[in-house]
């Protein structure tokens, strides 16, 4: 199993993930009969949420771990091995694309961004949602070494500005009357420090963190850049 899966796990059961999903889902509405894709699906909960909504919701990720995972929790989903920049529908069939923390990890988003316009007819939506990874939050009582472990980490990543982009990537496109959400996520308990191993290794500096998540003093935020526009 993929070891990302039980951090996004846990992140979707943080308080508020799941009106941040729903709220993805509203910018693509009406949903009822209409095909979505969601790229980068991971363990495929919003193919699930997407279905319930009436959607023929369509679930492409690139890891195959992922895909097994979504296909065995969510029985009769849509589920594809594929890339988000050569997308398994036919040019403009689809009413409603989402990827939802997938851009920073694409070497180009501008192309996953032009294969979303590719698939979308004519009105379909596009919901762009992820952290600018730079701009994550840590309480820390050494706060140069945390803002060169935040540093470092987002440059280990090959787009690890891409949310702070959406809304031009988005027009660079073609796609038209962008609407910019921020919403900020916060962990105070062990998944904040299960976060943070993600970032470092650094030992000292962990030290404190799990110093910090013994005593209920561990404090992470992650802003969240929320952007739909139309085809």
């Amino acid at each position: 199993m993929s070891t990302l899966l039980p951090i996004l796990d846990a992140a979707d059961a943080q308080p508020g993930a799941g009106e941040l999903r729903a709220r993805s889902y509203e910018l693509l509405e009406p949903l009822a009969g209409r095909t979505v894709v969601d790229a980068g699906c991971g363990g495929g909960r919003a193919v699930a949420e997407l279905a319930e909504r009436g959607a023929r919701a369509v679930g492409v990720d690139l890891d195959p771990e992922m895909i097994a995972v979504a296909r065995e929790r969510w029985p009769g989903g849509e589920f594809h091995v594929g890339d988000a920049s050569e997308l398994p529908l036919e040019t403009g069939t689809a009413a409603g694309y989402r990827a939802d923390k997938v851009l920073h990890a694409m070497d180009d988003p501008a192309r996953a961004v032009a294969e979303a316009r590719r698939v979308l007819a004519p009105g379909g939506r596009a919901v762009l949602l992820g952290q600018d990874w730079d701009t994550i939050i840590i309480d820390s009582e050494d706060p140069e070494t945390t803002r060169r472990l935040v540093h470092a980490k987002a440059d280990s990543l090959p787009s690890p500005h891409a949310a702070r982009k959406y809304r031009n990537l988005l027009l660079d496109a073609g796609f038209t009357d962008p609407v910019v959400e921020v919403h900020t996520t916060v962990f105070t308990d062990g998944i904040a420090l299960a976060l943070l191993h993600r970032i470092t290794e650094e030992e000292g500096w962990l030290a404190e963190q799990a110093e910090r998540a013994r005593t209920n003093r561990i404090f992470v935020a992650v802003p969240l850049f929320l952007v739909a526009a139309q085809r």
